[in-house]
């Protein structure tokens, strides 16, 4: 990686050492993460968010706890990033009770009412129309909050996402889309996908406001999001953002990944975001080698400890099989 030296930034102390310790510990869950799914500890599906976390992180810094996100299946990061503990989350990776969805959503299907965050959904695309549903209940309800809808560049290509454009612009939804674009859907890289490879020219036709944005910069990520924040918030309607990043990982734990060469995961491992902070945070002698230490072990002690509480909690009761679910009680196959 580029040595940073005298780094100039408009951004504080605080706001570094927080993307920082966020970003360590998004990592260091997604690898435990992996290493857990390796041993056969978490089951089904598993989608790593590794190399994507300056966006969580510029993300938070952007936002405020009143407002919403919602997203795809790649959804661990952003959970922990809007609040849900390191525990809840990778209970729910377990399938245990203790999980954020009682055990019954696994690796795809966080939820938290509580934090605002709205799925992890496994259907591609989902997310989005769900998301302007989201913002226009917040418009409904006269709030100054707005909906982040993360999608990828392969969700880019549904119906839904041009369905829920049209209606976002022409109620002026307060919400943010944006497409964490990591250049391939599953296996299949954006160039043989589509023909529009800039995805953010998509909102040109139906008059959004847009934007591209370097999705391995926190800096960059804060800026372009906190935008189209102020936008949303001023009653100036929606944003669609493509923000440009990488997962160093493949698409699911199932993906070898041979698509692509190694040279290109280790090209962007030169910008990786966590190290670029580091660096900003060293070069500024905003911390020592000793602090960034103490929050690695800091950042490790959760993870352990999630580990251990995942372990330790029971699975889901028998009895909560149709709880939550909605059903006809008078369905002659329902049975007490």
């Amino acid at each position: 990686m580029q040595t940073l030296t005298d780094v100039k930034t408009k951004f504080t102390k605080e706001t570094y050492l927080y993307w920082y310790e966020l970003m360590l510990l998004l990592r260091r869950f997604e690898e435990k993460a992996g290493q857990l799914y390796g041993m056969q500890k978490i089951r089904g599906f598993c989608h790593l968010y590794i190399g994507q976390e300056a966006i969580a992180a510029g993300a938070m810094t952007a936002t405020k706890p009143g407002d919403k996100f919602i997203t795809a299946y790649r959804d661990h990061a952003l959970a922990i990033a809007k609040g849900i503990s390191a525990k809840a989350c990778m209970a729910e990776l377990y399938g245990k009770a203790t999980g954020c969805s009682k055990g019954k959503g696994g690796s795809m299907h966080f939820f938290s009412k509580e934090h605002g965050f709205f799925g992890g959904h496994g259907i591609v695309g989902a997310q989005i129309g769900t998301g302007a549903g989201l913002a226009f209940a917040e418009q409904y309800l006269g709030t100054d909050n707005v909906v982040l809808c993360f999608f990828g560049d392969g969700a880019a290509r549904q119906g839904m996402l041009h369905e829920t454009f049209n209606m976002a612009m022409l109620w002026k939804l307060p919400v943010i889309f944006i497409c964490e674009n990591n250049h391939y859907a599953m296996g299949t890289s954006v160039e043989r996908t589509s023909n529009v490879l800039d995805i953010y020219k998509l909102a040109d036709a139906y008059e959004m406001p847009a934007d591209s944005i370097d999705g391995m910069s926190c800096e960059a990520v804060h800026e372009g999001i906190a935008r189209a924040v102020a936008r949303g918030r001023e009653g100036g309607g929606p944003t669609l953002l493509e923000i440009k990043t990488y997962r160093y990982r493949g698409h699911s734990m199932s993906d070898p990944a041979k698509y692509r060469t190694k040279e290109e995961v280790e090209e962007y491992k030169q910008r990786d975001p966590l190290s670029v902070v580091e660096q900003t945070l060293l070069s500024n002698k905003w911390a020592k080698q000793e602090d960034l230490d103490a929050i690695a072990e800091r950042v490790k002690a959760e993870v352990d400890e999630s580990v251990q509480f995942a372990e330790e909690s029971p699975w889901p009761d028998d009895n909560e099989l149709l709880k939550d679910v909605y059903i006809q009680e008078d369905y002659p196959f329902i049975v007490d």
